[in-house]
């Protein structure tokens, strides 16, 4: 008897149920209405750098990936859950569940949007709706920067875009940052951004 074959098929099953999601107006289901019964940790993991894997494997098919991202919910417990109206499978996330990997740059000062994409194809415009955060390293004071992508949802920006938005700041208020939608966003004192420059040159 295969030991893994129960976790198998509450895998199959969670897929054929997100194949027959009726996505809304933003292609996606509204998971945020579905209360299923909880059935489980079944080895789904999501890394730092956004990779899904299942029972320590990675699962290199994007459009499963891209699948299981549309019916991702982060409930009120602080966990991730995989949401069909029938099951609720947990997800381990190292950090954030997605990745911004791409930033689309419009506009200058308050007027400047700044559009980001995500490894799963998901997109946000920093704004009033998306807000940009910086988190410090409590040790090294190193940044971990995110933006909302949705219901409580968000990406972790890539090192590379992160640098794009360092080069994109300037200082208010004794707090460097940038704009978007005639929002600003801190992101750290001046000084702080200038040591983290210095120790990546």
């Amino acid at each position: 008897m295969n030991d893994d074959a129960p976790t198998q098929n509450a895998l199959q099953n969670v897929i054929a149920q997100a194949q027959k999601a009726d996505g809304g107006s933003d292609g996606l289901p509204p998971v945020h209405l579905w209360e299923p019964d909880y059935c489980g940790d079944i080895g789904l993991h999501i890394a730092r750098d956004g990779q899904w894997y299942y029972a320590g494997s990675p699962i290199g098919r994007k459009r499963l990936v891209r699948l299981f991202s549309t019916i991702l919910r982060h409930d009120d417990d602080g966990e991730h859950y995989l949401v069909t109206p029938v099951e609720k499978i947990r997800v381990g996330v190292e950090d954030a569940p997605f990745v911004a990997t791409l930033m689309q740059v419009t506009g200058s000062g308050r007027d400047q949007v700044l559009r980001f994409e995500t490894n799963v194809h998901d997109f946000a415009t920093a704004g009033a709706e998306h807000a940009l955060r910086i988190e410090l390293d409590p040790k090294d004071k190193t940044p971990s920067p995110y933006i909302h992508i949705r219901a409580r949802l968000e990406a972790l920006i890539s090192r590379a875009v992160f640098y794009d938005l360092v080069a994109l700041g300037e200082t208010v208020d004794d707090q460097f940052g940038v704009w978007s939608e005639n929002v600003f966003f801190p992101i750290a004192p001046a000084a702080d951004v200038e040591a983290w420059l210095e120790d990546d040159a």
